[in-house]
């Protein structure tokens, strides 16, 4: 899309690597933007790579033939495969997207972002829940805070899909990279303490700033959750990230007049404040397109990837020892 909102008169030719759940909403994405045309899919599964195409009118195609006729693709396969495959699509000149997590190996990983430098090409990693419109007028708000907590929840039922990665690695690492690009300061120390053969895990940071976070994410829960509340000088602000709702409690009169006030009870008011029903991966996708039509920079950059898998695997590990770790880690 260019500056002025317009389509471009052609489209990037788009295709996906790794059609499973996620994979397949990417191409059900690429294939409704405007601004690309899905050029074609791939699976290690064929039947599954055949059912894809055949649903959204492309082409199943072997991994060079559809790096050969594609200006961007997305990655969404295991990860042990990301590294590989992003490396392949540097080499073809291909702007590319990586699911999250980045990369199993960080050092490879580094190696890679550096490698797509001398190509000139664009790495955007996929933490989607940047793109939440809940997370947007969350990340508003709390500009205006003097933050105390941040207190994170990501919870749900035993998938059904085999998933290799941890409870950490899989699902608070969103919240990791949620978290850090909320607030401002370094992470001195960092916790992490787990259960249930580590589907059940409780991570926690600690900024230089006396902001203190604390994440739970767990595959054994009956009760599906995604929620972030901050808990501030000012006010306490809960974002439903499935339900795109936020809330903001206080003693005052609300400021954020684009909301209604839901309730008032004991001198509280409790504000609902309005957010875009869009979809995340949506959004995601068209901020990805339009760094590479505008030659622009990743919202998510391949460093940042590869900065919050840090966080994340310090974490992990300290769930392993059920111990804290020391820290170093400065937000800009």
């Amino acid at each position: 899309m260019s500056e002025d909102g317009t389509t471009p008169s052609q489209p990037l030719a788009a295709g996906v690597v790794g059609v499973g759940s996620m994979g397949r909403n990417h191409a059900r994405v690429y294939d409704e933007l405007g601004t690309t045309r899905l050029a074609g899919v791939y699976d290690a599964d064929r039947d599954r790579s055949e059912s894809v195409a055949s649903e959204f009118d492309t082409s199943a195609r072997k991994v060079d033939a559809l790096l050969d006729v594609v200006d961007v693709v997305s990655i969404a396969v295991p990860t042990e495969y990301h590294f590989e495959l992003a490396r392949r699509a540097v080499h073809a000149g291909v702007d590319v997207l990586v699911e999250k997590p980045f990369v199993e190996d960080i050092d490879r990983g580094r190696a890679l972002v550096r490698l797509a430098d001398q190509h000139d090409v664009a790495i955007q990693i996929g933490h989607v829940e940047r793109f939440n419109p809940t997370v947007s007028v969350l990340r508003d708000i709390v500009e205006e805070l003097e933050v105390i907590a941040v207190d994170g929840k990501r919870l749900g039922p035993p998938p059904e899909r085999r998933i290799p990665d941890s409870a950490v690695m899989d699902l608070m690492i969103h919240d990791v990279d949620l978290v850090w690009s909320l607030l401002d300061g370094s992470v001195d120390t960092c916790s992490g303490y787990q259960t249930a053969d580590g589907r059940h895990a409780v991570g926690t940071l600690e900024f230089d700033t006396d902001t203190l976070c604390t994440l739970t994410a767990s595959r054994v829960s009956r009760e599906e959750v995604r929620r972030i509340s901050v808990s501030a000088k000012e006010c306490r602000v809960t974002a439903d990230l499935l339900e795109q709702t936020v809330e903001v409690h206080r003693k005052s009169e609300p400021e954020y007049a684009s909301g209604e006030v839901a309730d008032c009870r004991g001198g509280e008011v409790v504000e609902q404040v309005s957010v875009a029903d869009d979809e995340p991966l949506e959004r995601e996708l068209r901020s990805f397109t339009r760094t590479v039509l505008e030659d622009g920079t990743p919202t998510v950059s391949g460093e940042e990837g590869l900065r919050v898998l840090e966080m994340t695997r310090a974490i992990e590990e300290a769930t392993d020892r059920q111990t804290a770790e020391q820290l170093s880690f400065a937000s800009d």
